[in-house]
């Protein structure tokens, strides 16, 4: 199986069979983030874990496009139950991958490097980003409220 293939069954199976999909009660941050050329939405909830406030709990509900929506289901695969400071790493190195200045890194991506042949597409750049930036966003809102408590 040529490798462009099986990115392809990882994207289509993350976005058939999103992993953690739904919202949760009572969470330390909330953001929504939409992508206003393609209409991508998402709602990314951030929990700090009372029991290591190191580690985040990732929930999220979201509706668009097939590369939006795997791109999040491999977002909570990859960072949830994760460091914060985890999180903000493979959120660069995503970043990076869709610029092209990195190469991809499956030790910090996970599935996310399946999303490499996205970065050829410049328009479906941000639909691949959008779960990454709001994570980004909730967890330095979840700080901040951590921070204040």
């Amino acid at each position: 199986m040529k490798l462009e293939n099986m990115y392809q069954e990882i994207i289509l199976d993350h976005y058939r069979h999103p992993h953690g999909k739904g919202l949760r009660e009572n969470v330390d941050a909330q953001v929504h983030h939409v992508n206003p050329t393609c209409g991508d939405e998402i709602t990314l909830q951030v929990t700090i874990d009372p029991e290591n406030p190191d580690r985040v709990i990732v929930s999220y509900d979201n509706q668009g496009c097939s590369i939006s929506q795997a791109s999040a289901s491999i977002l909570f695969d990859q960072l949830n139950n994760q460091s914060i400071q985890t999180g903000m790493t493979a959120v660069d190195h995503m970043v990076a991958m869709m610029q092209r200045t990195e190469e991809p890194n499956e030790d910090v991506l996970g599935d996310g490097i399946a999303l490499v042949g996205v970065a050829q597409y410049p328009a479906r750049v941000k639909c691949a980003l959008l779960s990454w930036m709001a994570w980004k966003d909730a967890a330095i809102q979840a700080q901040g409220e951590e921070s204040h408590a």
